[in-house]
């Protein structure tokens, strides 16, 4: 069976991203691309909310990311994708089905699927809509050494406490720290 698991940059005070979405506080370096790419080799497909889903198709598909960051972006190009949304009309990004119906149900089936584990990219709102079905068994969290004061919190909308058991803590020399916790449910 498939595991999905969520994988987010983080400030210390809990915001995943800054006011107007921003996002230029990541704390992103070699190591780190390194990292982000030996975890994009184990995923099988990328599940996003609509909003995670405009700003990644806006910008890994361009030639910018193809030139600046080739092997993510080839990556990111090539994964089957998932987008939850009942807003959207289309979905083009390279690899990407739109999902309209329940986000619990479609997801519950994919898990059940053979192949690679499942991610989850930003994407809080969607996140949120699979905690209380215990349906995320896998929490990444890269906490970057930055305090914003203000942005979107990532795990809004918890309606019960979630208990985690810590797999991994590494810290990166940029002074960011990687948090890996399995779902205990």
């Amino acid at each position: 069976m498939r595991r999905v698991i969520l994988f987010n940059m983080l400030t210390l005070d809990g915001f995943f991203d800054g006011p107007n979405r921003d996002l230029s506080w990541h704390n992103v370096d070699a190591e780190f691309n390194e990292f982000a790419i030996a975890q994009l080799d184990t995923v099988g497909a990328l599940l996003f909310g609509r909003v995670t889903y405009e700003v990644m198709a806006s910008y890994w598909p361009t030639s910018s990311a193809l030139q600046d960051d080739p092997q993510v972006a080839g990556r990111m190009n090539r994964l089957p994708k998932y987008v939850f949304s009942r807003t959207l009309a289309s979905a083009d990004w390279q690899n990407t089905q739109l999902v309209k119906g329940d986000a619990a149900d479609e997801v519950a089936r994919l898990k059940q699927q053979p192949g690679q584990d499942l991610f989850i990219f930003g994407s809080a709102d969607l996140a949120a809509s699979l905690l209380d079905k215990h349906l995320i068994d896998e929490f990444r969290v890269m906490l970057n050494p930055i305090l914003l004061g203000s942005g979107t919190p990532l795990f809004r909308g918890l309606q019960h406490p979630l208990k985690l058991k810590l797999l991994e803590a590494r810290a990166f020399q940029s002074g960011n720290v990687l948090l890996r916790y399995q779902n205990e449910k």
